[in-house]
């Protein structure tokens, strides 16, 4: 019986260590809950609800290095992708798996699984790490210790946003997810700011790491289930280390969309056991469709859409994110202004349409046609005949303001994922 083993240990272990005595458990099943032990002293025993799957040739959009010492074949599933239907996007990210309506539900009331891998990661070394990024972007780092994590976001020098990235605080580094986009350009940017006294180092290990999300109100029971409810209640980004094999696996609260929900960081090699037990346990995968569905309903703000040089990050909801009493940081001045003088001209707000839209289009007001805004995303909704978006909208217009977009008719609405201070 092939075993998905999870050890509480340290990042990035070597494969050649001895291994840890195993504390058996029963086999993984969706019905009783499998009586498995886990600890920060001793290994966990994971069962999987089969044999060893059969791992498909690798898709021929998803190159993998020969000299790689990892698996990169596509996660063993309990059905091949490929053979399925699912559709690639260039950057090897699957776009459709099965139906989109049933793995939104699931992700809504259910408990889905969602493959980040083509996210950026970003790790930064070094002694100096901690108050470097804390100069860098607009999270408090100084205030986080090793097994936390936070949302922060990095910005211009006018605190113009260039993308939300999910940090987490390792005993020896810090590690960042980023937008697919951003990835090599905010590498390149933390580089260019380390100067020559600096103890730091900035890698990006988006090729040899994985990322994958687990969604929805049912996603604790998944978490009891592997024995990983040490993690449940947890503050949004705490996160402990395990492996998977004798590989790492580190596991955090938070899916990037929600602060409900889980991430896994782990090698390639590990995806295939760990999604394969995630899918018997119930998760419901979904793809990037529908995860685009899900992020405008969720009002997260993406790069290149809502995250540009156009807009500040208070204007883009990001207030979580963003300490207003720490100092000297990059956009810090422009930020005090911002809050200090009612700078703020406009919000990013949850819309719902009428009917399709074009985003880039003019945001008016319904009553006299007065240009207000502009629309960064749209969707389709939940339900057929639905439609939403996100855009810019002057602070005139609030709560159930009512807008068109050309002919579309729309109503301004609160979405989860933004936050503002009250008013």
């Amino acid at each position: 019986m092939a075993a998905l083993n999870l050890c509480a240990t340290g990042f990035f272990t070597s494969r050649s260590s001895p291994a840890s005595p195993v504390i058996s458990g029963s086999k993984i099943q969706q019905q009783p809950s499998p009586n498995l032990n886990i600890s920060r002293r001793a290994p966990l025993r994971l069962p999987l609800a089969n044999s060893p799957p059969v791992v498909p040739a690798a898709h021929p959009s998803a190159a993998a290095a020969a000299s790689s010492p990892f698996d990169l074949s596509p996660p063993p599933i309990d059905y091949d992708p490929v053979n399925s239907g699912a559709k690639f996007f260039d950057d090897i990210s699957i776009e459709k798996v099965g139906d989109d309506n049933l793995a939104i539900d699931a992700a809504l009331n259910g408990v889905a699984v969602v493959d980040l891998s083509h996210f950026g990661r970003i790790r930064v070394t070094g002694e100096d790490r901690i108050q470097f990024l804390h100069n860098q972007t607009t999270a408090k780092f100084d205030s986080l210790s090793a097994g936390e994590g936070c949302d922060t976001v990095f910005v211009t020098p006018t605190a113009r946003t260039i993308d939300l990235a999910h940090a987490w605080v390792m005993k020896n580094a810090i590690t960042l997810l980023v937008s697919p986009a951003t990835c090599a350009s905010i590498a390149e940017m933390l580089k260019k700011y380390i100067f020559y006294a600096d103890n730091v180092e900035v890698h990006d290990i988006t090729k040899q790491t994985c990322f994958i999300v687990l969604v929805g109100p049912k996603s604790n029971q998944v978490m009891k289930n592997l024995k990983l409810d040490a993690l449940i209640g947890k503050s949004y980004g705490t996160h402990r280390h395990y492996n998977v094999g004798g590989m790492p696996i580190t596991v955090g609260v938070g899916s990037v969309l929600l602060k409900d929900g889980y991430s896994f960081l782990l090698s390639p090699s590990s995806l295939g056991p760990v999604w394969k037990a995630l899918l018997s346990l119930g998760a419901i995968p979904v793809g990037a469709s529908a995860w685009e569905r899900l992020r405008v309903l969720q009002g997260r703000p993406a790069a290149g859409k809502e995250l540009t040089d156009d807009f500040n990050v208070l204007e883009a909801g990001l207030w979580s994110a963003v300490s207003v009493d720490k100092g000297c940081y990059k956009g810090q001045e422009t930020i005090s202004r911002l809050i200090t003088y009612g700078g703020i001209k406009q919000k990013l707000w949850g819309i719902e349409l009428s009917g399709s839209a074009e985003p880039g289009s003019t945001i008016t007001t319904a009553e006299d046609g007065k240009k207000v805004g502009v629309l960064t995303s749209y969707s389709v909704g939940r339900e057929a005949g639905e439609h939403v978006g996100l855009g810019y909208v002057r602070k005139q217009v609030g709560p159930n303001g009512k807008v068109r977009i050309g002919d579309v008719a729309g109503t301004l609405v609160h979405v989860p994922f933004l936050s503002y201070p009250p008013q």
